[in-house]
């Protein structure tokens, strides 16, 4: 083959539409550190673009006109010409381009509307009266919705933004129903998909095309995507591989796969691309394949050559955006709720903190597989040089941090760099609850432009946290929570329900302290996860160490993760998830606090034992000097300096220079003087620790006076809530 092709990796639809999916750039970034030249496509973006223009949507209503239509779809329908008149209008808004155009979507009478404005929240409460923009946005997804329901209803069944034929491949132990699917004539939206794939391949002229598969969402048409690259491009050879594969693959027997690739790669795939690059390249041979899945004399076969190690976090490279077409991403908000907006509107750079979890442990997690097993933290000063080097060439300074779970540690040295080196930066990320994140703490990664942070909250029940072994305990949890909010940053939980051996009552226990926590105002956002019993858990290991029976069917060759089982102790769970998210619904909105958590289910539930009070009494936590005297000093406030001299009462004032106005203290001279050096010594730029302990010797030292008073007095309680941190 040729080493001058270059390698085109594709992101197949459909992922998300505000901001491309990580892997890509990421093998781009890893392959440039080994000069091998690559080209990255997000045909997820790029076929909405191409349906969802006037052009598209011509030939969509041209195409539609052909079939028997519901009552929507006739409404539909019959504003075909309002849609195709508007279409390229509002993508253009959701791109952040023609910002005027949200005072017309705003006017009812502007957008063509069908069967999702019958749904429409109320838009006053959530946007305001300023709010035109976001309103705006949130208007023409309904309206881009209304015409996806129409598309899934007249020309591919299988339409979806986010969740493409997701049915296919979801839990599909056997092969057989994607192959029924895939012997059929292309659909619409396969029609606009193999054409802008031939039209890449013809550009790029590539020896290898590597389809990533993230989600059951995306499998569907990767296998489109490999079929058409082996039938018309026979010479250039398919890889697959992606967060799918690693999950629901890794038993994979049925041939009839690679019938649409050539080689499917477990796992992180720089080092398994690498060696399939050098081996179609003749450098080196079969034997040399690491974590890859082939066929060989009518078989399936898995070559893991494990003598190679692992590539190094610091070896992987900066993920590489270019050729990504990055202002044209659309940004939608499809829930009136400030942290769902985060994952569809606003374009984020992604990056990794660290391989893997660096607690492992929790027994729903797939804890066997290496994106879970292996953890590796990057250095501080390679994660912020990347952050630099990818705003540099993104132009955007929006981060999302991938990570499982991001180290409160590693966080919380990111953030001091990210403020020595005065870089303005949002960003948010994964967590656990865990009592690391301290309050100083949260104020720390606030300082450093975090903004939200989203984290398993999973059940709240001590009993059921233990089973689950989440590491943390209910009251931590809730201070955690508690600490996040108070320093203005928004919190979404991931919740829980239906773990083997957990009861009806500690379901509705965990939902009356879910609805006490967003009364107090500890989380913002949150969604019930029905339990699923995975491949790769401990629990899905070991089922019978959690009173469970496994029931489902013998293994047919190609996907499995999800394992069907019989909850042999719990609780009836299947009629709890409306009403629990019914009321998780209401809670987002502010509302419904006073409801009996009855009035959510039309059966009998069982009454929350929960203190009404429970959460309340446990977000106060006083910590002692003693509990901090290792813990370091920083100072992340303004400008420190002494003002005039009070003469006749022997006091200094020290003046404070805060971005919103200035505060000025009054305080014994001596101490005045004290507090100012210490101040200048603690700032960030700083590196020789300064300890609680430090302080306390040297104030004692220096005043000849006792430190707790001077501690816990009003102006050095003012000090730390102006930037005075132990960390």
């Amino acid at each position: 083959m040729n080493n001058s092709s270059p390698v085109l990796l594709v992101t197949p639809p459909f992922t998300q539409l505000n901001t491309p999916y990580p892997s890509m750039m990421y093998l781009k970034g890893f392959l440039n550190t080994r000069e091998i030249p690559a080209v990255q496509v997000d045909l997820s973006l790029e076929v909405i673009l191409a349906i969802f223009s006037s052009r598209g949507l011509t030939e969509l209503f041209n195409t539609a006109g052909e079939h028997p239509l519901s009552k929507n779809g006739k409404r539909v329908y019959a504003l075909r010409k309002e849609y195709i008149r508007t279409i390229d209008g509002v993508i253009a808004f959701l791109q952040g381009r023609n910002r005027t155009s949200a005072y017309s979507i705003c006017e009812e009478g502007f957008l063509p509307r069908a069967g999702r404005f019958e749904q429409v929240e109320d838009t006053e409460w959530a946007f305001g009266v300023l709010g035109m923009d976001d309103k705006a946005r949130y208007l023409a997804t309904l309206y881009l919705e209304d015409l996806s329901d129409f598309l899934k209803e007249t020309v591919d069944e299988n339409f979806g933004f986010s969740r493409y034929a997701e049915h296919l491949g979801r839990s599909a132990s056997s092969f057989d129903g994607l192959a029924t699917e895939l012997e059929k004539p292309l659909s619409f939206t396969d029609k606009y998909l193999v054409k802008l794939l031939s039209e890449k391949i013809e550009a790029y002229r590539p020896d290898i095309v590597a389809v990533t598969i993230p989600f059951p969402g995306n499998l569907y048409s990767a296998l489109r995507c490999g079929e058409w690259v082996k039938k018309h491009y026979p010479g250039v050879k398919v890889a697959m591989g992606g967060g799918f594969a690693n999950t629901e693959l890794r038993s994979l027997t049925d041939i009839r796969f690679f019938e649409f690739t050539d080689y499917l790669l477990l796992d992180d795939g720089e080092l398994p691309l690498l060696r399939l690059i050098q081996h179609l390249r003749g450098e080196v041979d079969e034997s040399g394949l690491v974590r890859t899945f082939m066929v060989r004399d009518g078989k399936v076969v898995y070559q893991d050559n494990t003598t190679g190690g692992m590539i190094p976090q610091g070896d992987v490279g900066v993920p590489d955006y270019s050729g990504l077409l990055l202002d044209r991403y659309i940004s939608v908000i499809e829930m009136v709720n400030p942290m769902h907006k985060l994952w569809s509107d606003g374009r984020w750079n992604k990056l990794t903190l660290a391989h893997g979890c660096y607690w492992g442990k929790c027994s729903f997690c797939d804890g066997t597989l290496d994106y879970i097993r292996r953890y590796e933290p990057n250095e501080v000063a390679t994660i912020v040089d990347r952050v630099e080097q990818v705003m540099a060439q993104t132009g955007e300074g929006g981060f999302h941090f991938v990570d499982e779970a991001a180290p409160p540690v590693l966080l919380r040295e990111m953030a001091l760099e990210i403020l020595r080196r005065r870089l303005t930066v949002v960003w948010w990320g994964n967590i656990r609850f865990e009592r690391t994140f301290t309050s100083d703490l949260c104020r720390l990664l606030k300082a450093s432009g975090c903004i939200a942070v989203s984290g398993g909250v999973e059940v709240a029940s001590e009993r059921v946290l233990a089973l689950i072994n989440k590491g943390v305990t209910l009251p931590q949890l809730i201070r955690t929570t508690h600490h996040f909010t108070c320093a203005g940053i928004m919190v979404h939980t991931y919740l829980m329900y239906g773990f083997p051996t957990e009861t009806t009552r500690e379901t509705i226990d965990s939902q009356e302290v879910v609805r006490q926590m967003f009364e107090q105002g500890l989380i913002q956002s949150g969604f019930w996860h029905r339990f699923a019993m995975t491949a790769h858990s401990p629990v899905g290991q070991a089922p019978e160490r959690y009173d469970t029976r496994v029931t489902e069917p013998p293994f047919r060759g190609f996907a499995r993760n999800d394992v069907a089982f019989e909850d042999l102790k719990g609780g009836d769970h299947e009629r709890l998830g409306n009403g629990l998210s019914s009321s998780l619904y209401n809670y987002m909105r502010g509302v419904g606090f006073d409801l009996p958590l009855q009035k959510w289910f039309d059966f009998k539930i069982p009454s929350p034992s929960v203190p009404s009070h429970f959460v309340e009494q446990q977000m106060e936590e006083r910590e002692t000097v003693e509990d901090s005297l290792i813990r370091r000093l920083y100072w992340i406030g303004g400008e420190v300096e002494l003002g005039a001299e009070i003469v006749k009462k022997g006091k200094n004032v020290v003046v404070l220079h805060d971005s919103v106005q200035d505060v000025s203290l009054k305080m014994q001279k001596e101490s005045a003087y004290f507090i100012h050096d210490i101040l200048n010594r603690v700032g960030i730029d700083h590196r020789e620790p300064y300890l609680l302990k430090d302080l306390c010797r040297d104030y004692e030292a220096v005043i000849h006076e006792d430190f707790l008073p001077f501690w816990y007095s009003k102006e050095m309680q003012m000090i730390r809530e102006y930037g005075l941190l132990l960390l």
